[in-house]
């Protein structure tokens, strides 16, 4: 079964080198590999590009602007470039931890596809990646791994709304496999938005009647050390999205996830002797909390402040929502 790899690119470097190497030494090898890069002029300053597709075949290489970038549009594009059955989402900082990593992850989809599995279970539509801290990741950063990505796999259906509430419809396109006949029925990635791109799928896959897969054995390494005025930019960004899809996210509040993760990470950090870290990570969680209140009164805010928040300044250039 043909399996296409969908990675969307901006300012590479050597890590975007050794994902190609690693994507190409996998069991299940991808057909294509389609790069979406964002800015030629840099990808040109890291690649000679025929070099690049000489040296790896499968890769396919796309450029688009910074105005023309959208979370939801620019993978929305490149999904139409694709013809294969399975296609995976990845970030180009998503390094496969091993060899199996596309074959572990497509197969809840390809057994059903297959007739492997029953046909009264919820389809999968999309199944994501278990992410890993780094070596260089810092002790909150591997907590809030350990929190969001458990070592144990899950299926999640409408019926664990009431249970699971915003996190039934959690999913991450920093790695994750989508059924292609599935995508094109729900109508595929919302054309525009600022973040949550896979949030958003996955809530319409689950209101259809479909389940979303978390795979733990399908495993990246992912991992980023925000310093605080990051995590306030990305929590704007965030809060942002939020506000602007009702339909998936009213009524099924974040605060409730945000208070676990504190008591989670106090308790890991006391556990490991890291008590004396617990004042920077409340503080931590001051700023994603500002950044995430701030996305979402947004359009009580100047354009000025506004600009200065986004991780996404382009996202408003033409955005009626800042008249």
């Amino acid at each position: 079964m043909d399996i296409d790899v969908i990675i969307p690119v901006y300012r590479p470097g050597e890590e975007l080198k050794k994902l190609l190497d690693l994507l190409e030494a996998q069991s299940l090898k991808p057909s294509r590999i389609l790069l979406i890069n964002t800015e030629k002029s840099y990808f040109e300053a890291a690649f000679d590009e025929d070099t690049l597709l000489r040296e790896h075949p499968a890769v396919r290489v796309y450029h688009v602007t910074k105005q023309q970038f959208d979370h939801g549009g620019t993978r929305r594009s490149a999904v139409r470039k694709s013809e294969a059955p399975i296609f995976v989402m990845m970030t180009q900082d998503a390094i496969p931890q091993d060899a199996e990593l596309l074959e572990r992850l497509t197969k809840p989809l390809r057994d059903r596809m297959e007739g492997r599995t029953p046909a009264t279970e919820p389809a999968v539509a999309v199944c994501y990646a278990r992410q890993l801290p780094g070596e260089n990741s810092s002790v909150l950063e591997r907590i809030s791994r350990s929190f969001n990505y458990p070592d144990r796999s899950r299926v999640k259906t409408a019926a664990d709304l009431d249970r699971l509430g915003i996190k039934t419809f959690f999913c991450s396109d920093v790695c994750a496999a989508y059924r292609r006949d599935l995508y094109d029925r729900l109508g595929g990635f919302v054309r525009k938005t600022i973040f949550n791109e896979d949030m958003i799928y996955a809530s319409a896959a689950i209101r259809g009647g479909y389940a979303v897969r978390y795979e733990a054995e399908a495993r990246v390494i992912h991992a980023h050390n925000y310093t605080n005025l990051q995590q306030l930019h990305r929590n704007f960004d965030l809060g942002v999205s939020q506000v602007q899809h009702p339909e998936v996210f009213s009524g099924l509040p974040s605060e409730s996830e945000g208070r676990k993760l504190v008591a989670y990470a106090v308790k890991e950090l006391k556990a490991g002797g890291e008590a004396r870290k617990i004042p920077g990570f409340y503080l931590q969680c001051a700023f994603k909390y500002l950044g995430y209140q701030l996305g979402k009164h947004y359009r009580l805010l100047p354009r000025k402040l506004i600009l200065r928040l986004t991780t996404n300044r382009e996202y408003w250039t033409d955005s009626k929502e800042n008249a």
